[in-house]
Order: structure tokens, then C-alpha cells, then sequence
């Protein structure tokens, strides 16, 4: 029972769409009818600011850390990753929006912030890098996603592997527009960094 419940939960607070709520609250507007049209961070940096931006990151990180912890506060046994995965899901699926989420990058490095802080940190590290060097955002995802799996297949530690290798695959797989614009050369590149 408890272990439903924690999937429950974890994918509810996946479902939280941060981007769009921030939007209505602070903006009066629905991100999802500007830029990309995506609830994820990026548009929000690019519809709605930096602040709000930030704003969006952190509380989509938070909901993948905290779906991650949530095995734990709960005293179940079930492993963390799998609530992380779910609480990403509900990010790319979630149902306080219609189905139509993020592209599970901040969310997915939630998780990993929630079973791996020295992991996260270095995901983090090679974002910021690669978005100095490149200007994409949508690059440095995808250039994080395959360093995260990698590191994972270092640590030798196969649920994590198992588990990182599907997040990789979600953040690649949602970013499939992305690859072809960045192809076609029509990707935005950012401005500020």
C-alpha cells in the first residue's frame, strides 16, 4: 500500500507545472501559447525572464529530489530511482496540464541530486560548459544527459545505469526538434553567458 501511495505521490509531484503557474500567477499569461509552447525552464527563461526562469528551474529540480526522498520519509523500501523516474514521468506527462509538460532536463537532475549530489554536480558542471562553449541549451541537455549515463556506467552501479540510461533517453528523445534545428542552424542560441 505504502509503496502505491509513494508512486502516487511522486507522480503528482512530477505533475506540478511550475512553468505554466508561475506564468498565470506572476505574469498573467500561459507559457505554453509563447515561444516554444514548452512548461519547461528554457521557455520559461525565454518567455517569462531570468528570475522567473530561475524560479521554474529550482522548483523542477526540487520535485524530482523530493520524489527521490520520498521512500525514505515514508519508511518504505522501494528504491528512490523508481519514484524519481515517476515524479519525471509526471514532469513530462503531467496531469495538472493536460498531458503536455517539460522535457524532463531539471527534473531528472532532481533525481539525481536525490541518490547522487557529487553526480549532480558534475551534470551541472558540464551543462554550464557546454552552454559557454555552444549557446544551446538544448545541446548542453543532450551533452549532459550522455555525461550523466556515462558516469553512471563508472560507478559500475546498474540501477543506476538502468535508470540514468532512461532519463538520458527521455531528455534526447523530447529534444528530437531541437536536434533538427540545431542541424538546420535555426536553433536560438542564448545571449546572456
Amino acid at each position: 500500500m505504502i509503496t502505491a501511495i509513494i508512486i502516487l505521490l511522486a507522480y503528482l509531484l512530477g505533475s506540478i507545472p511550475s512553468g505554466l503557474i508561475v506564468g498565470k500567477c506572476f505574469f498573467g499569461i500561459d507559457i505554453r501559447q509563447h515561444g516554444s509552447g514548452n512548461l519547461g525552464a528554457t521557455n520559461s527563461f525565454r518567455t517569462l525572464g531570468v528570475k522567473a526562469g530561475i524560479v521554474v528551474t529550482l522548483a523542477d529540480i526540487l520535485k524530482g529530489t523530493v520524489a527521490t526522498l520520498l521512500p525514505l520519509w515514508l519508511g518504505s523500501d522501494l528504491e528512490p530511482l523508481i519514484a524519481g523516474v515517476v515524479a519525471v514521468v509526471g514532469h513530462m506527462f503531467p496531469i495538472f496540464a493536460g498531458f503536455r509538460g517539460g522535457k524532463a532536463v531539471a527534473t531528472s537532475g532532481g533525481v539525481l541530486l536525490g541518490v547522487q549530489p557529487v553526480m549532480f554536480l558534475v551534470i551541472l558542471l558540464s551543462f554550464f560548459i557546454s552552454l559557454y562553449l555552444t549557446k544551446y541549451v538544448s545541446l548542453s541537455s543532450i551533452i549532459v544527459a550522455i555525461v550523466a549515463f556515462t558516469y553512471a556506467v563508472i560507478l559500475q552501479n546498474v540501477p543506476l545505469i538502468i535508470v540514468v540510461g532512461l532519463l538520458a533517453f527521455f531528455v534526447i528523445y523530447r529534444h528530437r526538434a531541437n536536434i533538427s534545428r540545431i542541424k538546420n542552424k535555426t536553433e536560438p542560441k542564448i545571449k546572456w553567458m
